[in-house]
């Protein structure tokens, strides 16, 4: 009989999960928070699949330190959370609101008390919508108040939080919210979603300095959404739409953050098909975009497949062939694209470390009349990515950490409540937490640090 394979990690490898404020922590309109994009979206009736809101969601701002509790007993090293912009500052700029800094307070002491290190997100798409009636991130001035919101924040937490993203994927940002209008604040504007591109990253660039000031010591990063782009054929239509795919998806955040400003072919498509002139580019800003950061934080769910003759009308429209396994997202389960991935970013652009800021897969899988939740397909989808990164550590990847997406089922954003993807089954009707079995296995995946794959026989 085969043994079967053992995977470890290096002994200082970060394990975690990851949760946003909108999607967990509901008390929308209490303690003095002020309306967000998303309060704003989700309430404003067919945007929202399911027709549901953010308004309770997990109840996490009463509930967090049952969570905290659930957290630690699944040996979590690290917890990824965002900060509600408008539960801080309710007015986007400006007077505080010092109860919801001391929620964020408690909770990292919480965290830390548990021995679990807090990974903080700044911006987490809950933009306070006085800034959205102001003109929002496709107007300058909302990047120069994001370094306020960053300064606050990080005076008040910086002496204990060590590790701080500034924005989670700025791609959704601006062209969810902008470009194809199914993210708040859900816009169909080509020269909205171009300047939000560029005044999400300028901010980005603007708060690293601060955050360092406030946070002697601190780490600070990005997370971007990059996917690997491949096309069916090597005809030259395909490679060329794959080409510009991956420009519009990946190079035209990775590149200017990582100084080579903003890719040619990329300008010229979106100047030529749109008649967008990048005329809100100051000088000084690229500069400022390419401050150095310590990681880079990667969300990868699946890959984009390129195909221009089967049926296609736009060449950038993802097709994923029949019979591939999917998950209740409609993404394509691909492992191995987490290791090229991992092996393209590093390698084209040098990071100084990369993190695995969120992976995972929605499958709806409920507690049977034991209580226990077989959720299968979401352990398998987890180990085996988890197996990629290792590849990927091994051909040189500085890979530090990983955090599952998510730690508990949540408002999916335009899906509402109709996909889960935690490893942690919520029932939103009483608010009980129940483990799935995806859950257990993480546990002692940790506890390990690593695991064992299946004999392939």
């Amino acid at each position: 009989m085969k043994v079967p394979k053992q995977i470890t990690f290096p002994q200082d490898f970060i394990w975690g999960a990851a949760t946003a404020a909108y999607q967990i922590e509901g008390a929308w309109d209490v303690g003095g928070k002020g309306e967000s994009i998303w309060d704003r979206f989700s309430q404003t009736p067919g945007k929202i699949a399911d027709g549901s809101t953010g308004n309770v969601a997990c109840d996490h701002h009463q509930r967090w330190e049952d969570d905290l509790d659930l957290m630690q007993s699944l040996n979590l090293g690290a917890y990824r959370f965002s900060i509600s912009w408008p539960r801080i500052l309710p007015a986007g700029r400006g007077a505080v609101n010092e109860a919801g800094l001391d929620f964020y307070d408690q909770l990292v002491d919480g965290l830390l008390a548990r021995g679990i290190r807090p990974f903080v997100t700044l911006y987490h798409w809950d933009l306070p919508q006085v800034l959205e009636d102001e003109g929002g991130w496709p107007a300058r001035p909302t990047a120069e108040v994001f370094v306020e919101f960053a300064d606050v924040v990080s005076r008040r937490l910086g002496d204990r939080v060590k590790d701080w993203v500034t924005h989670n994927e700025p791609w959704c940002t601006a062209f969810l919210g902008h470009m194809f209008g199914v993210h708040a604040p859900g816009y169909q504007d080509a020269a909205k979603t171009a300047a939000s591109v560029h005044h999400t990253l300028l901010s980005h660039g603007w708060a690293v300095p601060v955050l360092r000031q406030n946070s002697p010591g601190a780490r600070v990063g990005i997370v971007l959404n990059p996917m690997e782009v491949v096309s069916t054929t090597q005809s030259e239509a395909d490679l060329r739409a794959a080409a510009l795919q991956d420009g519009l998806t990946n190079r035209l955040f990775l590149d200017p953050l990582y100084g080579r400003g903003y890719p040619s072919d990329v300008v010229e498509y979106v100047s030529s098909q749109n008649g967008v002139a990048f005329d809100f580019v100051e000088p000084g800003d690229m500069d400022a975009i390419a401050a150095p950061t310590d990681f880079l934080g990667i969300n990868m769910y699946t890959r984009i497949v390129i195909d221009t003759k089967n049926g296609a009308r736009d060449p950038f429209q993802s097709v994923i062939d029949d019979g591939k396994e999917r998950t209740e997202m409609g993404w394509e389960v691909y492992p191995p694209s987490l290791y090229n991935l991992l092996c393209r970013l590093y390698f084209d652009y040098k990071p100084a470390s990369l993190f695995i800021t969120e992976n995972g897969a929605s499958y709806s899988d409920g507690p049977d009349a034991a209580g226990r939740v077989d959720d299968s397909r979401r352990q398998t989808y987890i180990r085996d990515h988890l197996a990629q990164a290792r590849r990927a550590i091994d051909a040189g990847v500085p890979l530090a950490g990983y955090f599952v997406w998510s730690l508990m089922d949540n408002f999916e954003w335009s899906h509402g409540y109709s996909q889960r993807f935690g490893i942690v089954w919520v029932d939103y009707e009483t608010q009980q937490r129940i483990p799935k079995d995806s859950a257990f296995w993480y546990r002692d995946a940790i506890a390990n640090n690593g695991f064992a794959l299946p004999d392939p026989s």
